[in-house]
Parts: C-alpha cells; sequence; structure tokens
C-alpha cells in the first residue's frame, strides 16, 4: 500500500514538475500561472498537514481522557493550545499564497 501511494506520488510530482521546466520563461509570455499553482500547492499541503496534525491531536487527546479522566483539565489546556499551534502553520500557508499572488506584501 506505502508502495503504491509513493510511485502515485512521484508521478504526480514528475506530472507538475515537468511541464513547469518544459515551459520555463524565456524573456517573453505571462508566468502568472506560475505563481497560482505556487500559491495553491501553499494552502493545499499546508491544509493537508495541518489536517493530519490535528487529527492526531484531537484523536490521541480522546485516548488519553478516555484511560484518565481525572487528568482531562491539563490534557485540554495542551490540546487547545496544540490546535492554536498547527492552525497557525495553516494560517502561514494562508499568507504565503496571498504573497505569491501579489495580494499582499
Amino acid at each position: 500500500m506505502i508502495r503504491k501511494l509513493g510511485k502515485i506520488a512521484l508521478w504526480a510530482l514528475v506530472f507538475i514538475a515537468v511541464p513547469l521546466v518544459a515551459s520555463a520563461e524565456t524573456g517573453s509570455g505571462d508566468s502568472s500561472w506560475g505563481y497560482a499553482l505556487g500559491a495553491g500547492l501553499a494552502i493545499g499541503l499546508a491544509g493537508l498537514g495541518c489536517g493530519i496534525g490535528q487529527g492526531l491531536t484531537a484523536g490521541n487527546t480522546t485516548a488519553g481522557i478516555a484511560r484518565n479522566p481525572g487528568a482531562a483539565g491539563a490534557m485540554f489546556t495542551n490540546f487547545i493550545l496544540g490546535m492554536v499551534l498547527i492552525e497557525s502553520i495553516a494560517i502561514y500557508g494562508l499568507v504565503i499564497a496571498f504573497m505569491l499572488q501579489g495580494k499582499i506584501g
């Protein structure tokens, strides 16, 4: 299963990178689609990573509270702090996407 996913990821990278190299800017033409692709990858990968991180955090916190209900208060505080820090990464991805689009900075 993992080997198959690795092959799919490799071919996806090839299909993304080859057109970028083949259509490299030669001094004329519009290269704004490259920035749009970069912005899409920035927000997409940030969202994917944050979704996985938040899922693992929520699952492990729930399992910990189920095993030791007396520690729920301390675990909940750490859970909220972890979620805030994970979400900040998604916000950084959004800011980078806006910067690549020329909307800010």
